[in-house]
């Protein structure tokens, strides 16, 4: 197809998207970032949040949690390297709220030892994870 662009998502652990799309959307380190087929080659960091992936003939988006990672981008295919993704429909709320409460106790205590560029990255992590939910409850609605 002329107008899509191919898109993979990849994680250390396994390829969580692979297909054709006419839309990306994902945070990038400086903000928000939308991709169309064709799109001026670029790579970037990205942040903890949703990747949303317009697949054509579907009315839904398809939806992945990154947890940060490696964007790539070409004119005619788009990689997403993450540190961690997770399929829309996996999330759990219950578990990222756990980490997040988690994550704020450990920034909170003064203790030595504590790594606090690890616990701001957990932090970081289990917000996103909330805000990816939240944007999925969203589009179903």
């Amino acid at each position: 197809m002329a107008n899509t662009i191919h898109v993979d998502v990849v994680s250390a652990e396994e390829q969580i998207f692979s297909g054709e799309a006419t839309f990306v959307a994902l945070p990038g380190e400086q903000g928000e970032l939308g991709i169309y087929p064709k799109h001026t080659p670029l790579i970037t960091r990205i942040r903890p949040g949703a990747v949303r992936i317009q697949v054509p003939g579907k009315a839904e988006e398809e939806f992945v949690f990154v947890a940060g990672g490696l964007l790539e981008v070409q004119p005619n295919a788009v990689t997403v390297l993450a540190d961690t993704a997770i399929r829309g429909h996996d999330l759990d709320e219950a578990k990222a709220l756990a980490s997040k409460k988690l994550a704020e106790e450990n920034l909170a205590n003064n203790k030595t030892g504590i790594d606090y560029a690890k616990a701001q990255a957990e932090l970081a992590a289990a917000i996103g994870q909330l805000a990816a939910i939240a944007k999925l409850r969203q589009a179903k609605h």
